[in-house]
């Protein structure tokens, strides 16, 4: 019979007999190593840990970290109303992102047909491409992306009143790390003539896609610059004749009785929860506030934002 005979492992086709016990001789070998010693003590644990990413330790109950953002990575705004909003805003934009057989309806038309007008490019994508653009948010098969914002210079700010010969009025943003709040500031900026917006270049939120689509295209009309440290900058602003008014809701001023209303002025807004830091406190000429009830704690800093502005133009104008 074909395929009969010996094995390709050369055992000749027997069988294996019997093997002679250990007689306990190997017992030791099946015995523990003890206990495993702690980090510190193995001295290949660090590493291993500092080779492979996948080896670090991290707690079950912490999800992984995404990767940081590159500040100059371009924004993708999604969904059907900001996108038609961003482009009649003319927000500056690269790509005009349509999903493939995609529910056709008047806002994707205006939103390609204005695209075209502009000169942007209109790329065909797949739902899950759109998916990755947008970071998994709704977008509803359209999206477009936006270029790197770019920041204005602090004394570009000044500057910019001087030109339109106009008293300074500058916001500068304390803490503040929501991009929305950013964005509902520069709205009420522009609303009351504001002439820019200062933000920290740490520990700050920043001209993001969520901060153009709650400025309604105020952004592309009102800039924005970063200052490397906030204390400094408003130093600089203070030797330059402006006077720095922070809000706080500690202090015993109101907003709407400061003396400095029509003066060059800086309004410093704090976060919501923190206020203003304490650097920065010492460097304001003054501390206002806003009364409220003592139920409603503290304001949104976007709210207080237009509250402020809007007493310190009632102000400029009585």
């Amino acid at each position: 019979m074909a395929g009969a005979g010996k094995g390709s492992g050369g055992s000749g086709g027997r069988r294996k007999g019997a093997t002679r016990g250990t007689g306990g001789k190997g017992r030791g070998s099946l015995a523990g190593k003890g206990a495993t010693p702690p980090a510190h003590m193995r001295h290949w644990y660090k590493d291993r840990q500092q080779g492979s990413p996948r080896t670090a330790a991290r707690p079950a109950d912490q999800p992984a970290r995404r990767p940081r953002k590159d500040e100059n990575a371009p924004e993708v705004i999604g969904g059907r109303n900001p996108v038609v909003e961003a482009l009649r805003a003319e927000i500056p934009a690269n790509v005009l992102y349509v999903a493939q057989r995609v529910d056709n309806d008047d806002r994707i038309r205006d939103a390609i047909k204005m695209a075209a007008d502009r000169g942007i490019a209109l790329l065909e994508v797949s739902r899950d491409k759109l998916d990755r653009l947008t970071d998994g948010s709704v977008h509803q098969g359209i999206a477009l992306q936006l270029p790197p914002y770019e920041y204005a210079h602090p004394d570009d700010l000044v500057v910019r009143a001087e030109e339109a010969a106009e008293i300074p009025l500058i916001l500068a943003l304390d803490g503040v790390t929501d991009p929305r709040n950013l964005g509902a500031i520069a709205r009420s900026a522009t609303a009351f003539a504001a002439h820019g917006i200062l933000v920290p270049a740490r520990r700050s939120a920043g001209v993001t896609a969520g901060a153009w689509k709650t400025s309604a295209g105020t952004l592309a009309h009102l800039p924005v610059a970063k200052a490397p440290n906030l204390t400094s900058t408003l130093r600089d602003y203070r030797s330059r004749g402006l006077f720095v008014v922070g809000l706080d809701g500690t202090a015993d001023t109101d907003i709407a009785d400061i003396d400095l209303a029509k003066e060059p002025l800086v309004l410093v807004i704090g976060s919501e929860g923190k206020g203003l830091s304490r650097l920065v406190r010492e460097t304001c000429d003054t501390i206002a506030r806003i009364p409220i009830q003592a139920a409603a704690e503290s304001l949104n800093a976007s709210v207080a934002a237009a509250i402020s502005l809007y007493e310190i133009t009632r102000l400029r104008h009585s």
